[in-house]
């Protein structure tokens, strides 16, 4: 709805300076009003509109100097803010009293009452008014800069929040991509130039998606299937026959959003605990199906297991690629769904090692970060 012919399709506050002057119109019109109607409803003559509004001009020029002054002292300390202003507020109030009383006295010259009465009369009415005025003028522009305080600290939030998503997402283990290149040179040494260029044109497609995607952007799981699925060519022409992986995904959750590139980290340790130490390789197995109301994904090898603090069970040591992987595929989750997200290792005794992942079903793309949407 448009006030005074200004339409104002944002929030009423997102232009200050007409804000402003709607409200410093609108209020010294109502103040106008008001005392016009107590004026008449006491049985005054309609001449009693005249000094009213000569006092209402007045008031209504007076606040704007205000406005002026106090803009330049609300961020000074308070001490002198708050002297300045009372002393400001007083001597306005007394010039305004003043006018109305000569206005007054000029108006009705056979009253009764003298300068000093009507003075005083004026100064109770005028002090009220340029008071409540002043207090408004300082509510308004103390919840403003609390709002703009507010708004700085969520895009703040949502700059550090981005900036470790990015982060998260650039710790992703580059090893594969020197192991690629090592083998690339090798068939090339070995005069092999067609499974070569094949190698390097899946390594190609690959690293222009990952390239192609923000860090922060999450993508459809169809999408990281057809990315995991590049990935695994890469690595089956090292690995031939020893690399089996499997795919078992519901089309029903092919439209889920996730983080682009969380699973590559978890197939990346697959192969290098399950397949890379076994001369029969290990079959990895990615499966993904809704549970409830959530996406449920499963990645699990046949290699010889992980406990579940990520030691490797022959030596007892921690091994440092696993566990930069989980953590960061813990911390990407919990940026992008927070407390809504479930991250399960789990190992068998047989041998085997098995992630589960759960997190909200979000088809409509809207990302999260922590709990709030963005």
């Amino acid at each position: 709805m448009s006030l005074f012919g200004l339409s104002s399709p944002g929030p009423f506050f997102g232009n200050k300076v007409r804000a402003f002057w709607n409200l410093q119109i609108l209020g010294w019109t109502a103040w106008l009003g008001l005392r016009g109607v107590s004026g008449l409803a006491n049985g005054q003559s309609f001449s009693f509109l005249i000094p009213q509004m000569i006092s209402a001009i007045t008031g209504f020029s007076l606040s704007l100097i205000l406005s002026v002054c106090y803009r330049a002292l609300i961020n000074r300390r308070p001490l002198l803010m708050w002297g300045v202003s009372f002393g400001l507020a007083g001597v306005a109030t007394a010039l305004w009293a003043f006018i109305d009383a000569w206005v007054a006295q000029i108006q009705n010259p056979a009253s009764e009452a003298g300068f000093t009465s009507l003075l005083l009369g004026a100064v109770y009415i005028d002090a009220t008014s340029l008071g409540a005025w002043s207090a408004l003028y300082f509510a308004i522009n103390y919840f403003l800069q609390l709002e703009e305080q507010q708004d700085r600290m969520l895009r703040l939030e949502a700059q550090a929040a981005s900036a470790q998503l990015a982060m998260l997402r650039y710790q992703l283990n580059p090893h594969f991509l020197f192991n690629t290149l090592n083998s690339i040179s090798t068939l090339v040494l070995l005069k092999q130039a067609e499974p070569a260029n094949a190698m390097l044109s899946r390594l190609s497609a690959f690293l222009r998606y990952t390239l192609a995607n923000e860090p922060t952007a999450q993508v459809t799981l169809a999408q990281e299937i057809e990315t995991l699925k590049l990935y695994l060519d890469i690595e089956k022409m090292r690995f031939e026959e020893r690399l089996r992986p499997h795919f078992a995904i519901d089309p029903a959750v092919a439209r889920a959003r996730l983080p682009s590139l969380l699973l590559q980290p978890l197939i990346e340790n697959a192969i290098k605990y399950a397949v890379t130490p076994q001369e029969d390789g290990a079959d990895i197995t990615i499966s993904a199906q809704l549970a409830g109301q959530n996406v449920r994904i499963t990645v699990s090898d046949t290699g010889s297991g992980l406990s579940a603090d990520g030691t490797d069970p022959t030596t007892g040591f921690a091994t440092e690629s696993t566990g930069v992987g989980l953590a960061n595929i813990r911390d990407r989750l919990a940026q992008a769904f927070g407390d809504q997200h479930r991250f399960d290792v789990q190992t068998d005794a047989e041998g085997g090692f098995t992630v589960v992942i759960e997190f909200p079903f979000q088809p409509d793309g809207q990302m999260t970060i922590g709990t709030e949407r963005i």
